[in-house]
């Protein structure tokens, strides 16, 4: 049987790394960036328990995690990946663009770019005499 039924959810937040420090989690629970069961919670203590679903709001991505197990330490990536069950849809997938092809206006032209457009100001350079 457990001796510990709940823990804190900014304890947790960092023993499963989702947080690189225990007052980055802090801020992120007290932010409100952070869902228990869909509520919204806004302090750093709040209890969560085995089976509860987290809904964390990050910059880049929106993570829903289940919680398997309560942490007992900041352990190696592997051990922390054991306390949760990744919800989260995967990212959208990146349109593929063919090889030597890239969006316009997104960076610096290639080589080949580069010698059709001087290729392109020469003839018409020409043409204009």
């Amino acid at each position: 049987m457990d001796t510990q039924a709940s823990q804190r959810i900014d304890k947790w937040l960092w023993y499963a790394r989702v947080t690189k420090s225990r007052t980055l989690a802090q801020k992120l629970s007290v932010s409100g960036h952070v869902r228990v069961n869909k509520v919204k919670i806004s302090a750093a203590k709040h209890p969560i328990k085995k089976g509860d679903v987290l809904t964390i709001a990050l910059p880049r991505r929106t993570m829903i995690l289940k919680v398997l197990e309560l942490g007992t330490r900041r352990g190696p990536a592997p051990e922390a990946q054991l306390l949760y069950e990744d919800l989260s849809p995967p990212p959208p997938p990146k349109p593929k663009v063919a090889h030597g092809e890239r969006e316009r206006g997104s960076g610096r032209p290639t080589k080949r770019e580069r010698r059709k457009m001087i290729h392109f100001m020469n003839v018409k350079e020409n043409d204009s005499d």
